[in-house]
């Protein structure tokens, strides 16, 4: 009867304790995103005077129409767009290409060399690029401040998490879908654009938004190699930050980020399952 009594007594605990935890974590990821976004938006909302020390603090008159217009207008984002677009569509294209077949051959053969290949491919991860032999490199080889340079230094960089989210996956898909194509008198390259491929979509859309978010937001690399010839959105913001329109001018900087960040994040609201499903379908199979 004591042990009852007991347990009856801590039931009510035990489920206090399991719905206070979700409310908490979610208490938490609010002021962990949501206090950054909302000084975004609020310092993007303000005129020159009242962003010059950003704050928490709404405006007192919102002017985030007229501020993005000005940004749009002013700060030539239009041209820095398409910059972007030209220099991490076919980045993304490529190296999901090129990662993609490498990962189907390395996810079905097995063997120490393999194995080998595969550690070195996806060293990538780890090993940070090295700029100042990346831009000599690309001077010699006379690609320097071109797109076509900065493409390949994309592929080059991000080819490495290709082939580690992909060859997982492959490695889960039966072998007999590709025996059969075989019986059937289909080539490598045929299994893998008509059998593999389509099987790979939910991963591979997965490896698309995390290179998208990396090329997208990337200044660093884009300074040193294509730095003044071909404007991005990053790096027009870095660029003009310390000069002209964006001199001091906090309002017009965090509105340019507001745009800068809304084609992402309208790609992540529509592809949001695919990328979920891309993530848990290698654990779940």
């Amino acid at each position: 009867m004591s042990t009852t009594a007991t347990a009856v007594r801590r039931a009510p605990r035990r489920r206090f304790r399991f719905s206070f935890q979700p409310v908490a974590a979610i208490l938490v990821a609010v002021l962990v995103l949501g206090v950054p976004f909302w000084l975004v938006v609020a310092t993007a909302g303000k005129d020159r005077a009242e962003a010059l020390d950003p704050d928490l603090k709404a405006p007192s008159q919102w002017h985030l129409l007229d501020n993005f217009a000005t940004v749009f207008t002013d700060g030539k984002m239009l041209p820095a767009f398409f910059g972007s677009l030209l220099v991490m569509v076919p980045a993304v294209v490529g190296v999901l290409i090129l990662g993609s077949m490498a990962a189907w051959i390395l996810g079905r053969r097995g063997g120490r060399l393999s194995a080998a290949i595969y550690a070195l491919a996806i060293s990538g991860i780890v090993l940070p690029p090295a700029v100042v032999t990346i831009v000599l490199l690309l001077r010699q080889l006379g690609l320097a401040g071109t797109a076509l340079g900065m493409i390949g230094v994309y592929m080059g960089m991000y080819l490495s998490t290709v082939i580690f989210f992909v060859t997982g996956f492959v490695r889960t898909i039966p072998h007999e879908l590709e025996e059969a194509a075989r019986v059937d008198g289909a080539g490598p390259v045929r299994v893998f654009t008509r059998i593999i491929l389509p099987l790979l979509r939910p991963v591979l859309a997965t490896a698309t938004i995390l290179i998208c978010l990396y090329i997208w937001n990337d200044v660093f690399y884009a300074l040193f190699v294509i730095g003044g010839r071909i404007d991005t959105l990053p790096l027009n913001l870095y660029q003009v930050a310390s000069a002209g329109l964006y001199l001091q001018n906090w309002h017009l900087i965090f509105a340019y980020i507001i745009l800068m960040s809304l084609p992402l994040l309208i790609t992540f609201m529509v592809a949001q399952r695919r990328i979920i499903s891309g993530i848990t379908s290698g654990a779940v199979k």
